[in-house]
Parts: structure tokens; C-alpha cells; sequence
């Protein structure tokens, strides 16, 4: 009889957490088999269905969904992708049946083994040999089994049954593409019948920084009776003395039965007398089966004199060996991990590393790769950590599950503090299930069992209870055990803070709202009522041409005590990669698999592509968190002088070096390195440059650069890696005009022409919206006022000596009017200044542009131009672009969003050129202007997807605009700030065109 019709259902029944699974720990014992590879496989439509002959290959780890089976990925948000209430799921329950053999080493026979399976979802029951093992849920941790009583030498059979929709579903509803699968390493590894079963190492920091505590709590296993005389050793890396204590002898517990036979169900005491010999021998069997495994306790507690502590910034790490002899003194067991020693604490308003206020410069991430979907290994992860870093990311909250463990083990090494959160989220059912008693036992053993795998890491300052799951009892419970156990770190819970950033807490430590405005943060750190410091567990939603206002965030969470940062929503666009019919592949967003219900392209909303490669908005994080930044007033420009500022707060500035530069219109005219001080963390310090004070003689515009670049190799940068950049102007003017000869050329609707047009200028009101766009319905009012629609009519001509003066009406499809008025000069040399006044009616109060389109002949599709670059920058978005001149094609300056719109945007431009092979066009603007250069239409952009590819023109369209809306983050969280918008007014600027420099 199997574990699933023994307990009825046991996917439909909430109170139940596991069978026979064993308790989580820590170590990593080294006696393994992997039984990653090829398995046999089929996939079943019911969960409790019965395999057949018809069998076929899979890998493991391996999500079903992303292998050619009939279940494919299903994405949504909050709404469940079925119908139905807690905990019932449909019988149609795709259910995976894996098959392997293996053959047990020869020096495992009379050991202890065990079955690590490291994820599956959601549900899994595990069969060796035709014998019932057990069973877990929970889809993102490990579930141990001791097998040694079914596996026998030689050749094995394990099956495991994996059950895609159970009641523990309905807890981990995240924001995130359902699969599934196996989707972890599976392995079996031995140890002998005493054995180390755990190891809790939590490494603390005095007031002084400078002496640490080592606390340990070793667990020994007895698979056995107990025997006296097994000792535990321990040793720490840099301490002389070793720590040794014997394992004391643990008491027997006292299970309780009831004998189903005896009329009288007579209560009886395992180990007291039992009316059947053979049935109590049975019984015995069974308990031994189903009990926790009988521990030893040691606890050791030493002073650690002259500790280097371990920071974000300084990842500094010591190894600890714990050894378990026997009682003839032979070491049995090994275990070593690596502890780092650092405190985190809350005083007041702020979070504590080490007794230092760090901003908590996050990000949120979950396990994804394009190809195998929620597969991931140690070389992915680590890259995306190397990554984090070369950005400017010291943290990650782990969304909305614990992680692959390896990611603890990297940041641990590569330095990033980290908010572990739990697998919890009752997103569609979060104002019931966090209080409904049957899901009770998931919540807390989620919580504790993230906790007892993750302990020792130096990474973990904070536990995150959970996501989107309301508050309720549950919480309570879990919160309650997890501080008891770990008292060392502070509590993360925005549910319990959602509805009162000022109440009383029992759960959450932090005040970590999502998505608030930067005006609510700032009130409430000012109004004197806050109580917890503020670090926003999710803001700046990185969905498509995104995360406006970023600096703006930054500029208050800086300047606002109480305020110490956020996470950003997310790392990664969850694109996957999708074969098409026609031999094309895309990256496939919600509804792409004939998935229903979906929620579209929610799920690309992260700061890399899903190939790994970074969204413009990477570059302005990078540029905000910069450890180092150059300041100054133009008095000290003038003297030479610059303010270098330190800040970091446990590090100082040797491990960067400096270079200044001087540029006009974009030209290098001169440079060199920065001698940097040794300024002390937060500290700052002069630094002369007798350049910078000659520097505004001569034409074109001066700018002065500093660039801050790493010193030598680290684990997560070569050495030069670009950390930051300060910026200012020196001096200089801009190129002259030129004079004025005469009128330009026109058609017969007072229209430019010019040779290198394919079509004349336009006024354009109108942008291909963006995500947050769409979502927030700007678009959708742009569509509604018609202003992509613009009918033009000539009210009057006039010429003069300066050249000839068209005026215009324009009215949008939906019968809006706007002035247009324009003066056309040619210039000394050919070239045409424009000169262009549009009034905007009070009607079309939130445009996404005022300014100038235009469209060349083909073959223009070399570009350069001097502004802000070299990647792409938008009005709300801009400070990670410097000014330069830079340079380019059409092609690569666009964008490539998964879901095709706005992009491709420059800031502060004073002039573009563009090139071909025959020739180009030269376009200056009064003032800067934004502008973009593509090769397709934005109409195109609005109306295209992702499904099909774009044909791009051989011309190329050119925006240069007057005002550009910014970006914001409105598809989920706050739009663009209202210094930001383009609304209603009088707008007025000038342009010119004519043949670029040879």
C-alpha cells in the first residue's frame, strides 16, 4: 500500500508538512551518490493515478514543463491558475513518476543512508524498492529520508511521485511561472550510526568590533542505542586551543499507541509490556521509523580576541572543523563550514551592521534561467551575484523562497547581506489562509526550516516570514519560534506592517513597505510617530523601460534619517526561451504556452534581460550606489580643487584608484590619475587637480570627469572595473550658430525639404507607451485624446528677411487643437534652423512628448552624437549617463524589451550625426534635446508584440523632443513625479539641420 492511499489524499490535506521526513540541518556530509542524470519518466494526469509501461527519459534536476512533456509553464500573479477554494486542487493534477537504479557502495552496507531530494513541487512521496518511505511539501527546500532499511546491496530501485498542485500550493502562490518537477540535486550519502546531525555556529561581534563570540550547539545522532564516550571536537581557523566535550547520552523518548485490536484500545508505553510479542516487535519497527532521530547536545561558547568582521564589504571568513570521535578516539565524521563573524542589531531608527547604519542597496531575486526555468547551479548564481556587485548591489532578499543554498554560500563569500525569506506566499488567499488553524503546521515549518538550514550564514541578517500573506495567527506562531531560536537577527514581514507603518510589533523588526511614494516615506520618517527603520522590501518596479524616479528615491532615502533603502523589483525578466513553429524562438511571457488564466508579461520585470545582459536602468543604480564620488563648488573647481568622498562605511579607499579628464564638445583634451588619500570610511578629504582651474579656455563645452575604478583583481571584478563616475562642467561655450541667409526650402504645405529627408519633420505629441504606461492607462488616454493622430492645416505662410514663419493647426483625432508655429532659416553654408513654438491645450493634461519627427533617406545607420550616453536615458533616468560624445549605430542604440515599446532614448543632447556610406546629416538642438534614432515607426511599437518580428525600415526615425514624459514605475508602484510630466503650455525650441562633418 503506498504513502498516498495510506493517508487518503494526502495532497488535499493541509495539516500534513511530511512522513518520515528528517529534521533539516546545516552540514554537508561529503559520503555521496549523486543521482542527478537520466531518469525514467512519465507524467500522469491524476495524482494518485498508476504508472504504465510507457515510459521515457528526463532529466533530474529538471523542470517537466521546460522537457517536451503535455504540461507546459503557466504564469500568473496573485490570481490562482485554477479555480476553486483551500485546499481542494483539480483532479486533473499532472503528477510525475521518476525511476532510477543505483547500486549501493560497498562500504555502505550497515551504515546509515539517506535520500537528500533538494526540491520538488509541490508535492513529494518517495518509494525504495517497492517500500513507502515518505513524503514532504514545500517546493523550495530539501526533504531527507533514512532509506538504510530498504536499500540493500548491490542494485536499488527509488521512485518518486512529485504531485504538481496539493494544498501547499495555495502558500506558495508567488509572482513567478508554475512548473513542475524536480528541480535541485538528488543524491544519497552514508555516515556511520553515530553521526554529526548538526551544527549551529552563530558568530557575533562585541560593541568594539574587535573580539567576537563563537556560539556552537552541536547535534549528535544515534541511529542506534546510545553509547557513552563519543566526543565532539571543534576548531576554528586562527584559534590555537580546540574545544573538545562528550556527546551526552540523549533520554528515550516517549512514544504512545493504541493497539487497533484490543477491545479496551489500551493506551501502552513504547518499551512497556504489549499483549502481542510480534505485534509490538512490528510497532517497535514502525516508531523507530517515524521518530526524529535520537541527538546528543553539546554547546560550546568562546571569545574570539582580534577578529577581522565580516561586512558586505570585507567578506572575511574562518573556517570551522567539527570532528565526532569515537569512543576509541577515531575520527568518524568531518564537518567544516565557514562562519564570519559580525553583528546585527536595531537601535532606534536604524539597522545595525557591526554598529555601523548601512543602506541596504537591494535587489530581489529568484532561482530563474531562461532555458531550464527554476534550475539553477552554482555558476549561474554566482554569476548573477558578480553581477550584483559590479552594479553597486550589497544585498538581495531572496524572492519569495529560500534560494539555492549555494546562493548563501557565495554571498557569504562574495559579500551581500541577505533577507532570507520563507515559502510563504497566500497571495489570492492572503486575508484567510494566515489565520485558517489547518495551514498552521505548513507556516511554521516552512519558517523554522529555512531558519535551520541557513543559520550559519554571516550573509543572513534578517528572516522574512514571508510574502503577500496577509497577517494573521500563523504569523504569530512562526515568529514566535523563530525568535526563540534565533534571537541573533530581526524579523521581516510587510504583511504585518501594510495597513500601520506605525503600529505596534510582535512580527516584523523593519518597516518594509512595497511600492510607496517617496513623499509618504519622507512624511513618515519625519512625523515623529515612526518606530522601526524603513528599507522598502520592494520599489521601483522593474517592468520594461522602467525604474523612473530612481534617483529621486535615493536622494530622499540619503538625505532622510530613518530611511536606510530597498530592494528594486527584480533581477530578471522570466522570459523563456519558447521554439516556434516556424523554427524562431522568443522569449515567452504568460499566455505564450496557451496558458490560462495568465498574467501576460507581469513577469518581465527585471533589470537583466533574460540572457543575463543589463537593462539601461542597471547603469543608474550602478552610478547612485557609487562607493566614491568626486564633489565640488565652481570656486573649487576654479582652484583645482575636489572633495573625495568615502562611502562606504567599513572600508576605506585603498582598494580604488582614480583618473580625472577634461573634454570639449566630447574631444579629450587632457587627463590623468587622482592621487586618492587614505580617507576613512564616511570620511572625505581634498584632492588638487591645477588642470581643472585652466581649463575653460577655448571653444566647445568643458567637462571635467573623474572615474573611479578598482585598484586590483577582487572574486566579483578585474581590476579597472568601473565603479562610478563624478561629473561637472568646467567652462567652455557651445558651437556658434552660424548666420542667417535666407528662407528654406518647403512644399506645398510649408513643409521642409531637404535632401536627406525621406518625409519632412512632423510635430509629434505621442510616444509608443510603455509598460508602466499601459498599465497605469497614460496610454490608453493618449489613444483616447487621439493625440497619435494629428490632421494639420496650414493657417498662413509669411516670409521675411530671416527666412519664412508657417503656422499651423493640428487637431487630434479626438478634436483637440494645437498651435504650431514654425520659422525656417537657411544658415552660411546650407544648413536650415528650425525654430518651433507648439501651444498644448489644458485638455491634454499628461503627454508623452512635445517635439520634432523626422525620417531620412536610407542608409543612414552610423550614429554619433554628444549628450548623455552611451546607453539609454530618459528625463527621470539619466544620472548613470554622462555627458560625452559617443558613438554607435541605429541598430544597437535601440533597446531590445521583451515586449516591444518606447525605447532607445538619449538625454541632453546637443548634436547627432548620422552616417552612411555616401554621406550624413548633422542635427544641433537649443536646448538639449531628447532624442532617439531608430528604425522603426513608434506606431509600430505600440501595436507590435513579442510574436513577431519587427521589420525594420532601411530609413531611420528620428525624435528629438523638447519635453519627454519620464518613465516612473507606475506598472507596479508610483508613476513619474510631476516635475516629470508634459502637459498643458507654451513650449518653445529650435533645431538644425545639415551635412555632417567630414
Amino acid at each position: 500500500m503506498t504513502v498516498a492511499m495510506a493517508l487518503d489524499r494526502p495532497w488535499v490535506a493541509p495539516e500534513l508538512t511530511a512522513v518520515n521526513r528528517l529534521p533539516m540541518h546545516s552540514l554537508r556530509h561529503d559520503d555521496r551518490l549523486s543521482l542527478d542524470g537520466t531518469w525514467r519518466f512519465q507524467l500522469l494526469h491524476r495524482a494518485d493515478g498508476e504508472p504504465t509501461a510507457d515510459w521515457r527519459e528526463i532529466e533530474v534536476p529538471g523542470c517537466w514543463t521546460m522537457q517536451d512533456t503535455w504540461d507546459r509553464p503557466q504564469y500568473t500573479n496573485v490570481q490562482m491558475p485554477f479555480p476553486g477554494l483551500p485546499p481542494d486542487v483539480p483532479e486533473d493534477n499532472p503528477t510525475g513518476i521518476y525511476e532510477r537504479e543505483f547500486d549501493v557502495p560497498a562500504g555502505w552496507v550497515g551504515r546509515r543512508v539517506v535520500l537528500h531530494v533538494g526540491a520538488a513541487e509541490s508535492v513529494l512521496i518517495v518509494t525504495l524498492n517497492g517500500h513507502d518511505v515518505g513524503l514532504s511539501k514545500d517546493s523550495h527546500l530539501a526533504a531527507e529520508f533514512d532509506v538504510g532499511a530498504f536499500v540493500h546491496p548491490g542494485t536499488n530501485t527509488v521512485s518518486l511521485r512529485v504531485i504538481k498542485w496539493s494544498d501547499a500550493t495555495f502558500v506558495e502562490d508567488q509572482d513567478q511561472w508554475w512548473h513542475g518537477g524536480i528541480t535541485r540535486s538528488v543524491f544519497l550519502y552514508a555516515t556511520d550510526n553515530v553521526y554529526l546531525a548538526d551544527v549551529k555556529a552563530i558568530a557575533s561581534l562585541s560593541d568594539d568590533a574587535e573580539t567576537g563570540t563563537l556560539d556552537l550547539a552541536v547535534s549528535v545522532g544515534f541511529a542506534d542505542e546510545p553509547v557513552a564516550g563519543w566526543t565532539v571536537e571543534t576548531r576554528l581557523e586562527g584559534l590555537r586551543h580546540v574545544l573538545r566535550g562528550e556527546a551526552p547520552l540523549p533520554a528515550m523518548p516517549e512514544w504512545h499507541w493504541r493497539d487497533p485490536d484490543a477491545d479496551l484500545m489500551t493506551e501502552h508505553i513504547v518499551g512497556g509490556p504489549f499483549p502481542d510479542p510480534e505485534r509490538a516487535t512490528a510497532w517497535s519497527d514502525l516508531t523507530r521509523r517515524l521518530s526524529p532521530p535520537r541527538e546528543g547536545f553539546l554547546q560550546f561558547t568562546v571569545d574570539v580576541p582580534g577578529v577581522e568582521p565580516w561586512s558586505a564589504e570585507i567578506p572575511n571568513l574562518r573556517q570551522l572543523t567539527v570532528s565526532l570521535r569515537s569512543p576509541a578516539g577515531k575520527v568518524v565524521e568531518e564537518s567544516r563550514l565557514r562562519v564570519g563573524f559580525r553583528r546585527v542589531e536595531i537601535r532606534g531608527l536604524d539597522l545595525l551592521i557591526n554598529g555601523q547604519r548601512v543602506y541596504l542597496r537591494g535587489v530581489n531575486r529568484h532561482d530563474f534561467d531562461q532555458r531550464t526555468g527554476r534550475v539553477v547551479g552554482e555558476d549561474s548564481i554566482r554569476a548573477d551575484l558578480v553581477q550584483m556587485k559590479q552594479f553597486g548591489f550589497n544585498a538581495v532578499r531572496t524572492s519569495h523562497y529560500p534560494n539555492d543554498p549555494v546562493l548563501l554560500d557565495l554571498a557569504d563569500e562574495l559579500g551581500l547581506y541577505v533577507i532570507d525569506e520563507a515559502d510563504i506566499e497566500s497571495h489570492a488567499f492572503q486575508s484567510t489562509l494566515c489565520d485558517d488553524t489547518r495551514y498552521l503546521g505548513q507556516w511554521v515549518a516552512r519558517v523554522s526550516r529555512m531558519a535551520e538550514r541557513d543559520k550559519n550564514h554571516p550573509s543572513v541578517i534578517a528572516w522574512s516570514l514571508g510574502n503577500e500573506s496577509g497577517y494573521g495567527a500563523n504569523h504569530d506562531a512562526a515568529a514566535g519560534w523563530l525568535r526563540r531560536y534565533d534571537p541573533s537577527r530581526p524579523l521581516h514581514y510587510e504583511g504585518a506592517i501594510r495597513f500601520d507603518w506605525t503600529s505596534d510589533q510582535t512580527v516584523s523588526d523593519i518597516t518594509c513597505p512595497m511600492y510607496p511614494e517617496i513623499a509618504s516615506i519622507v512624511a513618515h520618517a519625519r512625523s515623529g510617530a515612526q518606530r522601526h527603520p524603513l528599507i522598502l522590501c520592494e520599489y521601483s518596479h522593474a517592468m520594461g523601460n522602467s525604474n523612473g524616479t530612481l534617483g529621486e528615491y535615493w536622494d530622499a532615502i540619503e538625505g532622510t534619517p530613518g530611511l536606510q533603502g530597498g530592494f528594486i523589483w527584480e533581477w530578471w525578466d522570466h522570459g523563456l526561451v519558447q521554439q516556434l513553429p516556424d523554427g524562431g524562438r522568443r522569449w515567452a511571457y504568460g499566455g505564450d504556452f496557451g496558458d490560462v488564466p495568465n498574467d501576460g508579461n507581469f513577469c518581465i520585470d527585471g533589470l537583466v534581460l533574460p540572457d543575463r545582459r543589463p537593462k539601461p536602468a542597471l547603469w543608474e543604480h550602478r552610478q547612485l550606489a557609487a562607493p566614491a564620488r568626486a564633489v565640488a563648488t565652481p570656486e573649487m573647481l576654479a582652484g583645482g580643487e575636489l572633495e573625495i568622498q568615502n562611502r562606504d562605511p567599513f572600508r576605506d579607499l585603498g582598494w580604488l584608484r582614480a583618473e580625472w579628464e577634461i573634454a570639449a564638445d566630447g574631444e579629450r583634451m587632457g587627463g590623468g590619475p587622482v592621487s586618492l588619500p587614505a580617507v576613512r570610511p564616511g570620511a572625505s578629504a581634498i584632492v588638487k587637480i591645477p588642470e581643472v582651474g585652466r581649463s575653460d579656455d577655448g571653444p566647445g563645452e568643458r567637462w571635467l570627469t573623474v572615474t573611479f575604478r578598482t585598484a586590483a583583481e577582487s572574486p566579483w571584478a578585474p581590476e579597472g572595473h568601473e565603479v562610478g563616475w563624478s561629473q561637472y562642467r568646467v567652462g567652455g561655450d557651445a558651437s556658434p550658430r552660424g548666420s542667417e541667409s535666407g528662407a528654406a526650402p518647403l512644399d506645398g504645405e510649408g513643409r521642409l525639404t531637404h535632401p536627406l529627408l525621406a518625409s519632412p519633420p512632423e510635430l509629434c505629441l505621442w510616444r509608443a507607451p510603455t509598460d508602466n504606461d499601459r498599465i497605469a492607462g497614460v496610454g490608453a488616454a493618449w489613444t483616447a485624446w487621439g493625440v497619435d493622430r494629428l490632421a494639420r492645416t496650414v493657417v498662413g505662410i509669411e516670409r521675411d528677411d530671416r527666412g519664412v514663419v508657417v503656422r499651423a493647426e493640428l487637431r487630434t483625432s479626438g478634436g483637440h487643437l494645437v498651435r504650431h508655429e514654425q520659422r525656417l532659416t537657411t544658415l552660411d553654408g546650407g544648413a536650415i534652423r528650425v525654430e518651433e513654438t507648439a501651444v498644448i491645450p489644458d485638455e491634454l493634461a499628461d503627454l508623452g512628448r512635445v517635439g520634432t519627427v523626422l525620417e531620412t533617406i536610407p542608409g543612414l545607420e552610423g550614429m554619433t552624437w554628444f549628450g548623455r550616453g552611451p546607453h539609454e536615458s530618459y528625463p527621470d533616468r539619466k544620472r548613470g549617463a554622462r555627458v560625452g560624445r559617443w558613438t554607435t549605430t541605429v541598430s544597437e542604440a535601440a533597446t531590445p524589451y521583451v515586449k516591444p515599446q518606447e525605447n532607445g532614448g538619449r538625454a541632453e543632447v546637443r548634436w547627432l550625426e548620422l552616417r552612411g556610406d555616401e554621406g550624413g546629416l548633422r542635427l544641433t538642438f537649443e536646448p538639449a534635446a531628447q532624442v532617439s534614432a531608430t528604425h522603426f515607426r513608434a506606431a509600430d511599437l505600440a501595436t507590435a508584440t513579442h510574436d513577431v518580428e519587427l521589420v525594420r525600415r532601411p530609413e531611420t526615425i528620428v525624435h528629438l523632443d523638447a519635453a519627454h514624459r519620464g518613465l516612473g514605475t507606475a506598472s507596479c508602484g508610483p508613476d513619474t513625479l510631476p516635475g516629470y510630466l508634459v502637459g498643458p503650455g507654451t513650449y518653445r525650441w529650435s533645431w538644425t539641420i545639415g551635412n555632417a562633418h567630414r
